[in-house]
């Protein structure tokens, strides 16, 4: 579980924002989007279970899943899945002329096994400025270990506040480049205090694109798995396919080996990755084939090709897949403009399945982002799950709560964001104009333009 996720210095954030899943204690509406995860020393702590984030174009709603996703990068691949003398894929604010020269800096406040963690990390492109890891196994915090860079003697020194509840190998520490976290060379190593966080990472956390720039290779392999599984899963994600009103009446997957065009895709794939320095194991040697079968005229059944597939059909079949996954295992996704070719309706109908099948005690989060504001009042998420990005005229991007404009009970949420009331929408005083320089008139157009006067 996710409870707060701090960014600094990143595309478009240049100052500290905060994106917090703390649940408001004054608010009693819809109890089943709430967690109740039970930490020691926080026994009135709740959490929302899911988080929509608003924003206009270029807004920076994007930006905050990037951040947690480098974040998970780091954790994850810094260790193994890139060259020893890689840059790391940092892109500070680039609108001033400072920050390029300051560390990005991220900050994740989460849970993994009713244990509270606080990991912070300050990176530049050539190497972890600072890392620190603090535990709170119960009330009181462990500072597991603190690793700072000291520009003058050009090597790392250890706070030596650092609690002895954690075993730091010096081996493991000698292993640790610059340009890789202490935490996923420890995992690397089978270090057994740092596992548990490093599986949350690599596991729990997942990222959904489901806009243009969005491959969504993995999830429609996980979809296609699940349609090829067990009685239950095929029954399910069939049954949803079918419920989605496509017209959809059965569902077949299998692996196979890619055709030569998949197979040349996949190799190219491969090369990219390999020449950014990067890990191509997520890349997959087998490829699914997936056929839904359609009603037709007479009750007749037509199987159709995957590529004649609606956008729609075919964005909603990949959704399946992640959101049946986090659901069962607990986890936390995070998606990308969750609306792309889907209808309202059934964006709807997914935060419903979403939150139907957890009771208080599941860890599962989704953040989401959407330009759809009708979710604003469909009665489905509270207000303290809305949050908005917005962008200053510098083009720094901040975030906010609903709850900052405290809106009135019976306040239309939907027309007071359509109406800028909580901002985050685009300001576009004159409508869109192109100006062009006029061309020079003729002689004879002039003579004509002044008869006209």
């Amino acid at each position: 579980m996710i409870i707060e996720f701090r960014v600094q210095n990143y595309r478009s954030f240049r100052s500290e924002q905060t994106l917090n899943f703390v649940a408001s204690n004054y608010d009693k509406s819809l109890p089943e989007n709430v967690i109740t995860p039970e930490l020691p020393g926080l026994p009135d702590l709740k959490l929302v279970k899911a988080m929509a984030l608003y924003g206009s174009n270029a807004g920076g709603k994007t930006n905050v899943l990037l951040a947690l996703n480098l974040l998970r990068w780091l954790v994850v691949e810094s260790a193994s899945g890139q060259k020893p003398d890689a840059t790391l894929p940092v892109e500070p604010f680039a609108l001033d002329n400072e920050s390029s020269e300051q560390p990005t800096i991220l900050h994740l406040t989460f849970v993994v096994e009713k244990v509270r963690y606080e990991l912070a990390v300050a990176v530049t492109k050539e190497r972890v400025v600072q890392e620190r890891l603090v535990a709170y196994p119960g009330v009181h915090a462990q500072i597991w270990y603190d690793r700072i860079w000291d520009e003058e003697t050009k090597s790392y020194g250890w706070s030596k506040d650092a609690s002895r509840d954690f075993e730091r190998d010096p081996g493991i520490v000698e292993k640790t480049r610059a340009n890789a976290l202490f935490l996923s060379t420890a995992a690397q190593w089978n270090n057994t205090q740092v596992a548990p966080i490093y599986d949350w990472f690599s596991d729990k956390l997942l990222f959904l694109n489901l806009g243009p720039g969005g491959t969504l290779m993995h999830e429609y392999a996980l979809t296609a798995q699940m349609a090829s599984g067990s009685d239950h899963r095929r029954k399910l994600v069939t049954d949803l396919m079918r419920s989605a009103d496509f017209g959809v009446t059965n569902v077949s997957a299998r692996e196979g080996i890619p055709a030569e065009g998949q197979k040349n895709a996949l190799n190219a794939l491969k090369s990219i990755a390999r020449a950014g320095g990067v890990s191509s194991a997520f890349i997959p040697e087998k490829v699914w084939r997936v056929t839904l079968q359609h009603e037709g005229k007479d009750g007749a059944h037509f199987p159709i090709e995957w590529n004649n597939e609606s956008a729609g059909t075919s964005r909603f079949f990949t959704v399946l897949g992640p959101w049946l996954s986090v659901v069962e295992r607990n986890q936390v996704l995070c998606v990308d403009e969750l609306d792309t070719s889907l209808h309202p309706s059934l964006v709807m109908e997914l935060l419903l399945l979403f939150f139907k099948h957890l009771d208080g005690k599941n860890a599962a989060q989704l953040i989401f982002t959407t330009h759809n504001p009708l979710l604003l009042d469909m009665t489905l998420l509270r207000r303290d799950q809305f949050w908005f990005a917005d962008k200053t005229q510098e083009g720094e991007s901040f975030l906010y709560p609903l709850t900052d404009y405290k809106p009135r009970a019976d306040e239309s949420l939907v027309r007071g964001y359509l109406s800028g009331r909580y901002g985050a929408v685009p300001f576009i005083a004159n409508g869109l104009t192109a100006e062009t320089e006029a061309e020079p008139k003729s002689e004879n157009q002039t003579e004509k333009a002044v008869h006209a006067g």
